[in-house]
């Protein structure tokens, strides 16, 4: 290494080559692209991600990012394939190849396969008169962007272009699906971001926990209840089993002359002013529960006014809710 060498400025160098490269992919997307969307969003079957090489783990990626996204897909080692992983691809799939020359040798025999079984093909290469083109039923261009390690031309940035088209495709089919939090958490379930969007329903503490007295229950009995249930609240509901307010520690306080001649609803601070839907996300509650004020530790979950369940940050915490 010479001294005069400058990483962070190598660094930058790729970066800008890679940025203007993507910027010419975005203006490049035309008619070819909505093809594309639309031959899968029509397929009956899966997506047949294939490449060899760099293109290849790309296409493992992108197999990996339609699949969490709800669109069915799975990845086929173009080598692989050669040796019986063929019998992976039906006719009702739609294969997806990558391949930056589209010369590919490795890639033949799928390619006739496809034709062989009228499976539609979708190229992902730079070459559109490359074999790979010639076969396909659509063909997503790479834009002509130079490679950012110059004289080597070791694929970068062509992989960093074939990474975002299959990003843009699979966006773009989440959003044609109508693809929601709810359903990206299905898939989702374990680690931060399966915590982050679970919801209040996914973690409260059902209806035998709730701590709950009528609006003229005597305090001993309500103080009972707040004890026996230990989450220091209790919640105060009227004839409609609707929750009005809640007694927590502060109002026990405010009213210490003369407490236990009291009613829940006497004592009650009317509300609670933060309460949830079992609907909503935890990150969502757990804001709520940090945002003053006041910032509290429990919170009753509601649904047409009548509690259904109640949530302790602790709750959100042990679930990896940041």
């Amino acid at each position: 290494m010479t001294a005069s060498f400058d990483a962070v400025a190598v660094g930058r160098r790729v970066l800008a080559t890679e940025s203007s490269a993507l910027a010419l992919q975005a203006d490049a997307l035309d008619g070819d692209f909505t093809a594309a969307v639309d031959l899968l969003f029509a397929a009956r079957g899966r997506i047949a991600c294939t490449g060899i090489g760099k293109s290849g783990h790309v296409a493992r990626k992108i197999a990996a990012t339609f699949a969490s996204t709800g669109t069915a897909a799975f990845f086929v080692h173009a080598s692989e394939a050669s040796h019986g992983d063929l019998g992976m691809i039906g006719q009702d799939d739609v294969v997806l190849a990558l391949s930056k020359s589209g010369e590919a040798r490795e890639l033949a025999d799928i390619l006739a396969y496809a034709k062989r079984f009228r499976i539609p093909l979708i190229a992902l290469t730079a070459v559109r008169e490359s074999t790979l083109g010639a076969a396909a039923d659509v063909i997503l261009q790479l834009a002509d962007g130079a490679e950012a390690t110059a004289e080597v031309n070791a694929p970068t940035t062509s992989t960093t272009l074939q990474i975002a088209l299959g990003d843009a495709l699979a966006v773009a089919l989440l959003e044609r699906r109508g693809f929601t939090a709810g359903d990206f958490k299905t898939f989702h379930p374990g680690g931060k971001l399966g915590a982050m969007l679970r919801t209040v329903g996914d973690l409260m503490h059902g209806p035998g926990e709730l701590p709950l007295v009528s609006h003229d229950t005597p305090m001993p009995q309500a103080l009972l209840v707040m004890t026996e249930k230990r989450w220091g609240i209790v919640g105060v509901t009227d004839a409609d089993g609707r929750l009005v307010g809640a007694v927590t520690d502060g109002d026990l306080r405010r009213h210490i002359d003369g407490l236990l001649s009291h009613t829940a609803g006497e004592v009650m601070t009317p509300g609670p002013k933060k309460t949830v839907p079992p609907g909503m996300m935890a990150s969502e509650a757990l804001a709520l529960m940090s945002d003053p004020p006041p910032s509290v530790t429990v919170l009753f979950v509601v649904e047409d006014d009548r509690p259904v369940g109640i949530l302790h940050v602790h709750d959100l915490l042990r679930a990896g809710v940041m």
